[in-house]
């Protein structure tokens, strides 16, 4: 079936390596991180946008990460638990649907690094220019700098995924659980050259502004916690930047877990594994790690849960 048909509309997808007796519980496992990567952020996001005192701008510009981790896992998630279920030979899906799911794949790796480094920007204004901050971050700057996290990733993803797009097809096996432009670009037998040089300067020019933002940003906001006295000012930093940094630090080394292991063929399961991880690892502990620290969430939860013990 690999090579029986030029540009074929139908491709399998490879999937998991799962024995029998396995199957059940990794689709149990999966199944309930699905549940609660729903639960979870479908629920930070109505609490921020319910309660007036946290229509602040960290917090709506927060609210992009658990959209963009449902939107993420939603298009994944639900396929693979149907694949698991079935036998290899009947993984199939349209080459439409495979590039939109390859799409929405890199959509949501790559606003998970615009949406950090906006948050950063906040975070920055926050603690180095206290005094401006509410002139600074008004309801405008929010929505541009939202606009501008999605803007900026859809040309991106959208310029890898158009060159992917061009090539003509002569195989039709995904070796992968799901559809990415990676796996897209080796069905075909083109050059891919162009498609190899943008892909690593896409990924070069993320990681770099990302890190450098993020690098950049703590540095500054290190020099004024040591230089000022304020213990206020400190254990605010302290609080709201070692929430940012553990979800930023999270999500890089869930991505670079996964890009190390391509470079390994003969560990390809646990590539398989770690590209699943990288959309429910994220997506399940986000929400934990801001629920946890933000006193105002914190709140608002005990608040809730006394009114329903009474």
């Amino acid at each position: 079936m690999e090579n029986s048909t030029y540009n074929s509309l139908i491709l399998r997808l490879e999937g998991l390596n799962v024995s029998n007796e396995s199957i059940y519980p990794v689709f149990l496992f999966f199944f309930c991180s699905y549940l609660f990567i729903l639960v979870a952020n479908i629920s930070i996001v109505v609490l921020v946008l319910t309660d007036k005192n946290l229509h602040q701008p960290m917090y709506l510009l927060f609210c992009n990460l658990p959209f963009n981790d449902i939107l993420g896992n939603s298009i994944m998630l639900p396929r693979l638990l149907s694949d698991i279920l079935r036998p290899p030979s009947e993984r199939l899906i349209s080459y439409y649907e495979c590039v939109l799911q390859a799409f929405t794949t890199h959509m949501f790796g790559t606003t998970c690094h615009t949406i950090l480094m906006i948050m950063a920007f906040d975070r920055y204004v926050a603690i180095c220019n206290p005094l401006r901050y509410a002139a600074i971050m008004t309801s405008n700057m929010v929505v541009k700098l939202t606009v501008s996290a999605w803007g900026v990733a859809f040309v991106l993803v959208g310029i890898l995924l158009g060159l992917t797009i061009r090539l003509n097809r002569c195989r039709t096996l995904i070796t992968n659980p799901f559809c990415d432009n990676a796996s897209l670009f080796k069905l075909s037998c083109e050059s891919v050259f162009i498609n190899n040089i943008y892909g690593l300067t896409f990924t070069v020019v993320l990681l770099s502004a990302s890190i450098g933002s993020i690098v950049l940003t703590y540095a500054k906001i290190t020099v004024v916690c040591v230089t000022s006295k304020n213990q206020s000012l400190n254990s605010k930093a302290l609080k709201t930047c070692s929430t940012h940094l553990m979800v930023y630090m999270i999500m890089i080394f869930s991505g670079m877990s996964f890009i190390t292991l391509h470079r390994f063929p003969q560990y390809s399961d646990y590539r398989k594994l770690s590209s699943i991880l990288f959309h429910v690892i994220p997506g399940s502990l986000n929400p934990v790690i801001y629920g946890v620290q933000s006193r105002e969430i914190r709140r608002f939860l005990s608040k809730l849960f006394e009114h329903k013990k009474i």
